[in-house]
Order: C-alpha cells, then structure tokens, then sequence
C-alpha cells in the first residue's frame, strides 16, 4: 500500500500530518498489510513546519510531485473536504474512485465537501469524528490541537496588551497582575488557564458544566459560579451541550461584571457542529476598561464575543478584539509532531482492522468513516447535508 503526504493549500496551514519521525512506527504498525507500507510525501510538504524533504528521505520517504501523491492508495491530510475552504476546489479535480483520505474535513459544519468526496468515489476518513472513549484518546487530534491553541491564545493577548502580567515588586513601585478569565474549560480552556498562570496573571474561569470545577482549581484558578441550572450542560462524549437562548441571556447577565474586572478574557466555548454560544456581548465589552484584550477562539463558528471578527483585530470602545481561527497552525512544528502520532496511530487501527476494507462493527472506524461506495455513510453527516438516511442492510 502506498500512504501519501499532501502538502496544504488553505491559507495560513502550515502544519504536514506526517513529520520524519512518524514514517518507521507507521511502517511498523503497518507492517502485517501485504507488501507492507511505503510512504510518499509531497515535495515540500514540510517546510513551513520545519521539516525539509531530505529529513523525510533519511527517514525513509519518497518525495514525490503532488499528482503522484494523490495517486497513492491513501492520502494523509490536516485538511481536506469542507475544512480546506475554496482551495478543496482543486484538490477535489484530484480525487479518484478508491481513493482513502484521512484528515480534518469539518463533515458537521461544511458537510457539502465531503459529499463531494463520496461523489468522486472517495472514502473518506474525519478525524473529528473520533469518538471520545479510552482507547481512541491517542487519536483525538481536536484535542491535541486545541491544547497548543490554547496556549497560544494566551501569548497572542498577553503581546497586544498594553501591560505585563505578573506583578512585580521594584524600587520604583508594585505592578500589580493582570486579570485573566477564561470561558470554557475544555483542553483548550484549561491550557490557556495553564499559561497565564505561569505568566503570573491573577486568573479566573468559566464553564457552563460544573464538573470541571475541580480541573481548574488543580490549576491555580477560581472557578466562576453562577446561580444557573446547569444539569444537562454536558453530552455523554463530554462536550459542553448547546443551551436554551433563556440560560445564554441570564449567563450574560451573570457574566457582566466578571468580564468588566479582567484585563484579558480568551473565549473558548464551542459546539461540536453548531454556531458558538454568545457570551460576552457588546455591552459587556463596553464596560471593560480600555486596553483590555479579548481573544475569540471561536471566531470561526459566529464567535463567543459580540463584534469578533474571524482572523482580524477589531477596536470597540478601547478594547481590542482579536478573532483567530488557526492558532495551531502558528506553532506548527510541534502541532505537527502531536498530529503525526495522532494519525499514526489512528492509521495503524485501520490497518487493524483490514485497511483497505474497513469494519463498522468497531466503534473508532464506523465513527470516523463519512463517505464510502460514492456515498456519504455517516448518519449526522448525512443529515447535516440534508439526505435521507439510508436503508438498513438486510440481517
């Protein structure tokens, strides 16, 4: 089987799925397949990550043109079908019947190109969809994407604010620390509560689901607590569950005077497959005082914060707004290492489990799968593209 390395075309993407040093373990764990693997990367797929093309020959890769790399039997991407954005236009010309694409592909939010995968015949593998149990946690890539970004995010802010963090103590006087809250404790929330603290800002938090509280108090944190019902905030996989518009308006309220005595807020509260959650709005913002930085993590789904805007930098009323939509990719040397091992091994699973012919009986392989036989298979996504639901196989 030949595995190929594409290089990305969406702006901005400067992350490769596969670094030098993923090529032997997927080799390895690909081993048991007839004839084994060889891998193909694209000439300079690596380079904006820090990984020129002679690491990946020393590593045992063959660097090959791109209509040569989407020729192989299977194609490692970070992005493709409806998360590669207008470029998925080209790279859709590319596409053939049998064709194995694994990658991030956005199947809830922009389900049209992943339709259009099935169409030309591909099958096509979201690593979204990877189902939050024990055993596929080494291939989650949301989260080991969204622990960088939310280290990143605090950098970003902490660069355009116009003071330091900590406080310090010198002869010309006591600068006391910058006041950082951060809205949503997922892996992001709690990487970004992680980095502020070691910068020194006095730091608080907010989640809808009550039962990370602990998590970030671990942390060095005070968790915000506000008199709402919150029972059924929290879906069975562990994602925050998208509330009635009643509890976002009363959660604003309640929020108001939090986010008007923090110098930083990093928005992180995201839906799987939804528009974000509005949790800071205009009126909040307003009462901040000037300077003060807002980092919207969820710019790209509508945004946390009213008057965001996805990947530039907005002023309103002296508070800087700024709306990243790819903060793993400005980091993408390690991002990258962290998506190599997470699509090694999840590759290495579906050789497990019969690659090229995959089973649906195991929980990983029918949760990711979104399109095979020229047609999109994955119940959500074919809802979320508007199609019937297909017909059960006969027992």
């Amino acid at each position: 089987m030949k595995v190929a390395v594409a290089k990305e075309t969406f702006p901005g993407e400067r992350r490769v799925a596969l670094v030098p040093a993923a090529i032997a373990p997927l080799k390895k764990a690909c081993a048991a397949l007839p004839g084994g693997v060889d891998v193909l990367v694209e000439s300079g797929a690596g380079a904006a990550a820090g990984f020129p093309d002679d690491t990946y020959v020393k590593a045992g890769a063959e660097i090959v043109p791109r209509a040569a790399a989407f020729a192989a039997d299977c194609l490692l991407t970070v992005r493709t079908a409806g998360a590669c954005g207008d470029s998925w236009c080209t790279d859709r010309e590319l596409i053939r019947p049998g064709l194995i694409v694994i990658g991030l592909c956005d199947p809830l939010g922009a389900p049209g190109g992943c339709h259009e995968a099935a169409e030309k015949g591909a099958t096509l593998f979201a690593l979204e969809l990877v189902p939050r149990i024990t055993r596929a946690q080494s291939m989650d890539v949301l989260s080991s994407q969204a622990n960088i970004a939310g280290y990143r995010a605090v950098l970003v802010a902490a660069t355009a604010l116009p003071r330091i963090l900590p406080m310090m103590t010198t002869a010309a006087g006591t600068v006391t620390p910058a006041r950082a809250l951060i809205l949503g404790a997922g892996v992001a929330g709690l990487q970004a509560i992680a980095t502020a603290k070691r910068l020194g800002a006095q730091v608080s938090a907010y989640d809808v689901r009550p039962a990370v509280k602990e998590q970030v108090q671990s942390l060095g944190a005070k968790f915000v607590e506000l008199p709402l019902e919150t029972g059924a905030s929290e879906t069975a996989g562990g994602y925050a569950k998208a509330m009635g518009e009643d509890f976002y308006a009363r959660q604003r309220e309640l929020l108001g005077k939090v986010v008007a005595d923090s110098d930083i807020v990093i928005c992180t509260a995201l839906i799987p497959g939804q528009k974000a959650p509005v949790l800071v709005t205009r009126e909040m913002v307003a009462r901040m005082r000037p300077g003060s930085v807002i980092v919207d993590m969820a710019a790209e789904r509508g945004g946390n914060c009213e008057g965001s805007v996805a990947d530039q930098a907005v002023v309103v009323d002296g508070v800087t707004i700024l709306g990243p939509t790819n903060l793993a990719a400005e980091v993408p040397f390690h991002t990258s290492q962290l998506y190599a091992k997470n699509m090694t091994t999840f590759v290495a699973h579906l050789a497990k489990c019969g690659l090229p012919e995959v089973s649906t009986d195991d929980e990983i392989c029918r949760e990711t799968l979104v399109a095979k036989g020229g047609q999109i298979v994955h119940p959500k996504v074919r809802e979320r593209a508007g199609l019937p639901p297909l017909e059960a196989a006969p027992a």
